[in-house]
C-alpha cells in the first residue's frame, strides 16, 4: 500500500486513538501485528496515519484490545472508511495544511463551543474584517495568499451545526479596520445570532473576578465524546488537542465561562448598544 505523504489531522487522530487502545491493552506494536498476521511496521504506519485500515482489521484490533465501547468503535470505523473530499481540498498546496484540517474538523463536527477574546470568531467575520485580520500578519502575506485565506474563511461559514460561543467585549470593540467595517461586523454578529443553531453570549468588561477567559478556545464535538477536539490558535497555525485530561479541562472551562456571561437576549442588547456608539 502506498504511504500517505501528508496525512490529514483526521487520519492522524484515528491512528492516535488506535495506539491509545493498544497501549491500554498492554500490547506492543509487534504483538498487535502478530494478532493480525502482519508486521510491526504496518501497525506503526496505521498508528501514524501514514496508511489506512479496513473496517474488518479495525474491528479485529478493537476486539484484541478488549475495547467494548461499541459506539466508540463504530465512530472509529466511520472515520476510517470515510472518503469525503470536501471543498477544502481545492486549497491543498495553496494554504497551510492546518487551514484544511480545521475545515475538515468542522465539517465532521457534531457541535462547536467557542470563547473569543480579541477577535470576532472566524465563522462570524465579514469579508472586510477577515481581510483586515489577515493583512496584519507578520511577515506580510502576498496578495494572492491573502485572498485565498479570506475566501477559505468565508466558505467555512456554511456550518449549520449547533454553535455556542462566548465573545468578550474586547473582541467586539477592537477595530481591526475602520469604523464602518466595525459597524458592519457588529451588524453581522447580530444577524447571525438570530439563527436557530447559534447561541451567542457576551462577557462585558465590568465582570468581576474573571480569570477564566484568559485565552481563546474552540471545543469541537466529535461523533463520540472521546473523539472531541480542542483547537487553539498559534502563530504558525491551529493546534489540535485531544488527550482526555485536556478535553475535560476545556469542557469545564467553557461551562464556567458560559455560566457567568450575559444571557443571549442581554448579549444582543449589549451588542446593539455598542453598534450605536459607532
Amino acid at each position: 500500500m502506498v504511504l500517505r505523504r501528508e496525512p490529514t489531522a483526521r487520519q492522524v487522530r484515528l491512528g492516535v486513538e488506535l495506539r491509545k487502545l493498544r497501549e491500554a491493552a498492554g500490547l506492543t506494536a509487534r504483538e498487535a501485528a502478530a494478532l493480525l498476521g502482519t508486521g510491526r511496521v504496518q501497525i506503526s504506519h496505521i498508528e501514524s496515519g501514514l496508511t489506512g485500515v479496513s473496517e474488518e482489521r479495525l474491528r479485529r484490533l478493537a476486539s484484541h484490545y478488549a475495547c467494548t465501547d461499541e459506539k466508540f468503535i463504530d465512530a472509529l470505523v466511520a472515520k476510517a472508511t470515510d472518503r469525503t473530499r470536501g471543498w477544502w481540498e481545492e486549497y491543498r498546496g495553496l494554504l497551510p495544511t492546518s487551514f484544511l484540517d480545521l475545515a475538515e474538523l468542522e465539517y465532521h463536527a457534531t457541535f462547536l463551543h467557542e470563547v473569543a477574546i480579541l477577535y470576532v470568531p472566524g465563522l462570524l467575520q465579514t469579508e472586510d474584517y477577515a481581510r483586515a485580520v489577515f493583512s496584519s500578519r507578520i511577515p506580510e502575506l502576498t496578495h494572492e495568499e491573502l485572498e485565498l485565506r479570506v475566501c477559505h474563511r468565508l466558505r467555512r461559514q456554511q456550518v449549520t451545526l449547533p454553535y455556542e460561543l462566548v465573545i468578550h467585549e474586547s473582541a467586539l470593540r477592537i477595530r481591526v479596520s475602520d469604523r464602518a467595517a466595525s459597524r458592519a461586523q457588529l451588524t453581522k454578529v447580530l444577524e447571525l445570532s438570530d439563527a436557530d443553531n447559534i447561541t451567542l453570549r457576551v462577557i462585558p468588561f465590568d465582570l468581576d473576578d474573571f480569570a477564566t477567559a484568559s485565552s481563546t478556545m474552540t471545543y469541537v464535538g466529535g461523533p463520540h465524546p472521546r473523539l472531541d477536539t480542542v483547537v487553539r490558535d498559534a502563530p504558525h497555525g491551529s493546534v489540535f488537542l485531544d488527550s482526555e485530561a485536556q478535553l475535560i479541562a476545556y469542557r469545564t472551562r467553557f461551562r464556567r465561562v458560559e455560566a457567568v456571561s450575559l444571557e443571549p437576549e442581554r448579549s444582543r442588547d449589549f451588542i446593539h448598544e455598542l453598534a450605536k456608539e459607532l
